[in-house]
């Protein structure tokens, strides 16, 4: 019995490992409506949009944002601008969906030749791509969507390195951090943010205790329940985690993070900010921990220079 536990924890860990080795070479798309303002074209943008979407998904590699998700985070009015997603504002879409990619573009007819564009746009590095298909009337428009799914596939596999940042080590955003607060006086912290997943329960606050993590590193004293230290800044908020899809082994998890930070003498509130993520696990559990976790160390990168006093 005891050999047979061995083995599955072995079989585990194994598996765990294999997952941290693949999850960077997963990219997240999210795909817009595109544009279709031509009256004989005009209900094209969101067919094109959910077929691409559909084929997209059949790439191991490749996780698309769920229309549902796109809702959610931006509603229906911004999704109907959406096919005019531009370069400039694909990082704050990146950071409302969680997308490391953007998918947008336009369907127009030329004579009795239908067009379709696309753009690919990495929202870390706002580098765009573009790709065309076009058909004459006998071309169906399911046709047409898998021929620019495909090519905006091998866009996002060949052109990933530039699409995405490089991704620095914890230990480089940690030391940038502190260079950041070198010579303010840093106040006494305390964190509560209340988590749940949608989903089979998981234990343990992520969120919370990323940030106190980075907190702690940077030099922080913080505080809790059980502490004789009184905050001087209260970091407080709300988190989610929710199954996002499965592919082949690994299982993708949505998460998103609020926070508001308050000034406990004065009981003002300093700022708000919040965060979405995505994170990659053979389990559901543990790619919930690991997006929250990814959520709040974002999150970290933007509240923690904006505390701290000047000596």
């Amino acid at each position: 019995m005891k050999k047979q536990l061995v083995s599955v924890i072995a079989l585990l860990l194994l598996a765990g490992i294999i997952a941290r080795a693949a999850a960077p070479d997963v990219l997240t798309v999210a795909v817009f409506d595109f544009d279709s303002k031509d009256e004989s074209v005009r209900d094209l943008g969101p067919k094109m949009a959910t077929l691409i979407n559909a084929s997209l998904s059949t790439q191991p590699e490749i996780i698309p944002v769920e229309r549902a998700e796109l809702e959610k985070a931006l509603g229906e009015q911004e999704l109907g601008l959406s096919g005019v997603v531009s370069a400039d504002s694909a990082a704050r879409v990146g950071q409302l969906t969680g997308a490391k990619v953007l998918v947008t573009g336009r369907v127009f007819k030329v004579e009795n030749q239908t067009f379709i564009v696309a753009k690919v746009i990495g929202t870390e590095t706002s580098r765009v791509y573009g790709e065309m298909v076009q058909g004459s009337p006998t071309v169906s428009v399911a046709d047409l969507a898998t021929n620019l799914a495909g090519k905006i596939a091998a866009v996002v596999l060949e052109k990933g390195d530039t699409l995405v940042a490089r991704a620095p080590t914890r230990e480089d955003r940690i030391a940038k951090l502190k260079q950041v607060l070198d010579g303010r006086k840093l106040p006494v912290v305390s964190v509560k943010i209340n988590e749940q997943h949608y989903g089979p329960h998981v234990i343990d606050p992520a969120a919370e205790t990323e940030l106190l993590l980075v907190l702690q590193q940077c030099g922080f004293k913080l505080s809790d329940a059980g502490s004789t230290l009184k905050p001087e800044v209260e970091i407080s908020g709300e988190a989610f985690s929710a199954f996002g899809m499965q592919k082949g082994n690994l299982v993708s998890c949505k998460s998103r993070i609020e926070i508001m930070v308050h000034d406990t003498a004065t009981g003002n509130l300093l700022f708000v900010d919040r965060q979405t993520s995505v994170g990659l696990d053979v389990a559901e559990q543990t790619a919930a921990k690991t997006a929250l976790q990814n959520a709040a160390e974002e999150l970290a990168g933007r509240v923690i220079p904006k505390l701290g006093q000047e000596k």
